[in-house]
């Protein structure tokens, strides 16, 4: 996890060529997505037009530099379509306010956090009127040009410390990796007493958490509403309408 002013002001160097190619400018923001789609960049010589580096070609973002595998992997922005209809919306997170979607104010955002590996914004920091707080990025329905509008119930997600997202990132991994677990097993093994105590721990991380989203089962009957806090009943029947309904639940919980 990166703090996006940990990022800012880097240096951005091509392995193949052992040289610095520019430094690290801004963010181009995927507001659909939640992520930093690109990293633009700052060089000394005078560009007529806008640079930059998809999120996908950089090798890695260390404390001391970005590292790309060459300079061939900066792009000029005006020339590609999907990137310059981002930089014209103009998205940005910090200095914005978070409102919840009922319109009442949350805090003003004076930081993010990403995942150095994917881009994917994984949570903000926020003034409130009592001191600060860390919101998980789950909260954030909207990311706009001023305002990010959040979920009403965004108060109760808020963490004291910006640590506790990687916690909570890691366990809704390990919850979301359990059904490729279960379906590698039940294809391949006959230990049929490891694939229970497997469904058993999915079960223990997913009870109590709340949904975020509305959850339906394949006939696309819903099975739990938005906000639904789950009991042990509730995974196990979303263990039993198939892998892709445990799936969906598994990607799109909260701590209770």
């Amino acid at each position: 996890m990166k703090a996006s002013a940990q990022i800012i002001g880097l240096p951005i160097i091509s392995i193949a060529d052992g040289m610095q190619i520019g430094a690290v400018k801004s963010f181009v923001i995927n507001p659909d997505k939640g992520s930093i789609d690109f990293l633009t960049v700052e060089q000394e010589d005078v560009q007529l037009s806008l640079k930059a580096i998809p999120f996908k070609k950089i090798v890695g973002i260390g404390e001391f530099a970005v590292t790309v595998a060459s300079s061939h992997d900066v792009i000029d922005l005006a020339e590609n379509p999907i990137a310059n209809q981002l930089v014209n919306k103009q998205i940005r997170i910090k200095n914005t306010k978070a409102i919840t979607r009922k319109g009442q104010l949350l805090g003003e955002v004076h930081e993010f956090f990403l995942n150095e590996e994917t881009g994917d914004i994984i949570g903000i920091a926020l003034r409130l009127e009592s001191g600060e707080a860390v919101l998980p990025s789950a909260q954030v329905l909207t990311y706009g040009k001023d305002i990010l509008i959040v979920s009403d119930d965004a108060s109760g997600a808020l963490l004291s410390d910006a640590s506790m997202l990687i916690q909570k990132n890691e366990k809704e991994t390990e919850a979301s990796n359990i059904p490729e677990q279960i379906q590698a097993m039940s294809e391949t093994a006959e230990n049929v007493e490891a694939l229970e105590s497997l469904r058993e721990k999915q079960v223990a991380l997913l009870a109590g958490k709340r949904v975020t989203k509305d959850i339906y089962d394949l006939n696309g009957e819903l099975l739990f509403p938005a906000g639904t806090t789950l009991r042990e009943e509730d995974v196990r029947k979303a263990q039993e309408a198939g892998p892709s309904v445990i799936v969906d639940v598994s990607m799109n919980i909260e701590a209770e």
